[in-house]
């Protein structure tokens, strides 16, 4: 018996690769089994037993955009009074290019403090997560996002994500192209069946003109399959950590079409050497108007060829690695019907935001505000949340979600200026740009106490660390230099650790491993230089290698660079596996 795969219209010839199921991992026998993602979950969300939903339909409900989560500070309090865990659910909002209007963010703002614990969470993939919502406000909540023609679809599980867009408010012509062609990539690759609407807008189930899933079939993706639109010179989305990802090649001013890179991808499992992050190889080129069936191409592909059964192997960068680029790409080249042409010329400076004031192109003006970790919330010292609600009360424009974690008020006209201003004035939020260079480029996931991979602090943690390096940067008059640093809780690296100037992904409570030297436009992955360690090792190695940097850096040399030159990593280890560009 095997696992069949449906078969697309188009391009689309599938190759005869279906696998015996028992030689499958058994998520694969759960998907094909699911009813196409319905399995039991009706039946789950009405169980008055428990907050979670039981089985294995949480695996199915990342399909939704949900995460199954609990409390894990109240973990061993709750399990000495034999009570079942503080389940609650994290809710993922699809937001191809993290654009939304000020009364879709109204909206969002009103649910995150209805059922979201008064938080907003901006994500490093451009968009929402709400945390800490009760099964019976699941439903609740998705239908208040589609009142804003919003929806949680694809957000997780073995499908394609949410599609990234670089957001430089200086090119908004440029912006506003590409980030259309972001969307529909996302429409398109989203899952047409229609459990979502059965499940949580409560419609009635109406049959499937044709197979119900004709990209995906019955057991969809391998695993996840990211894809992000960068347009140079800013690398913002760091498109080399995408499975797929496109970089804008304009010329006279006008999108061209797209420079082509498969395979990267920053998960790795601890203590498997066999789990990797790697950075994705650039292989061709496509005009503006091939880049719908490149995507088809490449999601078929790994659709066929990719690992379904060993999970931590099944990862597009790794069907590349096993079965070698050269074969992969002259694989898309075939079902494309067409060869990539010759990669174009392209330069990036740096995968940063510009925060404060900036003009666009067409005369309208953007200002970037840094939001520590993307959290959105009040606190005693800043009502962010609430100033941000009175800010859309009275913006015109958009707001856009970078993927560093920021927001900008975006596409101001030139009389509203004054307005804004004083909004952000009144409420406090102009100091939230004030940090340190390291501050303001600095990321983390959400890790304890709601992610259940987590093994080590990281959102919480990560403003004191900060506060320690702070005080060494003063020290060498560095308090202002551009330091990429990002945290995550666990190896899988999903605020991409392993290409900033600093690298700390957790290993245990209060230990860590400390990564030096990445790319500071992420062209280049970081070098493990201490592992499982605690917080003095840590600052003992940075104290160093900042005193260092400060005596002996070159001119306009960023700390990463410095790391490789000065001799604190191997330099014959895999630093740039792109091609020149």
């Amino acid at each position: 018996m095997s696992i069949d795969t449906q078969t697309t219209s188009g391009t689309d010839r599938s190759r005869d690769v279906s696998q015996p199921l028992d030689k499958l991992h058994p998520d694969e026998t759960l998907k094909a089994n699911s009813d196409q993602l319905r399995g039991g979950i009706v039946e789950g969300l009405a169980d008055p037993v428990t907050r979670s939903v039981p089985g294995e339909d949480p695996k199915l409900m990342k399909f939704h955009g949900l995460y199954l989560q609990d409390d894990r500070d109240l973990r061993d309090e709750r399990r000495r009074q034999k009570l079942e865990p503080a389940f609650s659910f994290m809710v993922r909002v699809r937001l191809p290019g993290g654009v939304c209007t000020p009364s879709q963010w109204l909206k969002l703002d009103a649910l995150a403090r209805e059922y979201g614990g008064e938080s907003l969470r901006l994500t490093t993939r451009q968009t929402f997560q709400f945390h800490r919502v009760l099964k019976h406000n699941l439903r609740s909540t998705i239908q208040g996002l589609r009142e804003i023609l919003l929806d949680t679809k694809a957000a997780c599980g073995d499908d394609c994500r949410g599609v990234m867009c670089s957001v430089n408010p200086s090119l908004s012509a440029l912006h506003a192209e590409v980030y259309e062609i972001a969307k529909q990539a996302s429409d398109r690759a989203v899952p047409r069946t229609g459990a979502y609407k059965e499940i949580w807008y409560e419609e009635e189930r109406t049959p499937a003109d044709g197979p119900e899933e004709p990209l995906y079939g019955r057991t969809y993706m391998p695993r996840k399959f990211k894809i992000g639109f960068a347009v140079p010179p800013i690398n913002d989305i760091d498109v080399y950590a995408q499975d797929l990802g496109f970089i804008a090649i304009v010329e006279d001013g006008k999108l061209v079409g797209f420079n082509v890179a498969i395979g990267g991808g920053m998960g790795r499992i601890d203590r498997n050497p066999n789990s990797y992050p790697r950075l994705a190889d650039v292989i061709g080129y496509v005009d503006v108007e091939n880049v719908f069936v490149a995507i088809d191409a490449v999601m078929q592909v790994q659709r066929d060829y990719g690992d379904r059964a060993d999970r931590a192997h099944a990862r597009f960068k790794y069907t590349i690695d096993d079965k070698g680029l050269d074969w992969v790409k002259a694989e898309i080249e075939d079902r494309m019907g067409f060869e990539f042409g010759p990669t174009r010329a392209y330069r990036f400076t740096s995968n940063g935001d510009v925060l404060g004031w900036q003009n666009g192109d067409d005369g309208r003006q953007h200002f970037t505000l840094f939001i520590q970790s993307g959290r959105v919330t009040n606190t005693p010292d800043c009502a962010l949340l609430d100033g941000l609600r009175a800010i859309a009360r009275i913006h015109k424009g958009e707001f856009r979600v970078t993927p560093n974690q920021n927001l900008i008020v975006s596409n101001i006209a030139a009389e509203d200026r004054e307005q804004i201003e004083d909004a952000l004035g009144t409420h406090g939020l102009l100091a939230l740009n004030a940090g340190s260079g390291l501050r303001l480029n600095a990321m983390a996931c959400v890790a304890l106490p709601t992610c259940g991979l987590a093994m080590a602090e990281a959102e919480r943690y990560l403003p004191d660390l900060i506060a320690k390096i702070e005080t060494i940067l003063a020290e060498h008059n560095l308090y202002d230099e551009p330091i990429t640093l990002r945290m995550t809780g666990c190896p899988n690296g999903c605020a991409r650790p392993y290409i900033a100037d600093i690298g700390l992904t957790g290993r245990a409570p209060g230990k860590y491993n400390l990564y030096l030297g990445g790319g500071f436009h992420g062209e280049r992955l970081n070098q493990m230089v201490l592992e499982n360690v605690g917080e003095a090792a840590i600052l003992e190695k940075l104290g160093d290698l900042i005193a260092h940097f400060a005596r002996e850096r070159e001119p306009a040399e960023h700390l990463g660079d410095f790391a490789l030159r000065s001799g604190y990593l191997d330099s014959a280890q895999g630093n740039d596996p792109t091609p020149a560009h």
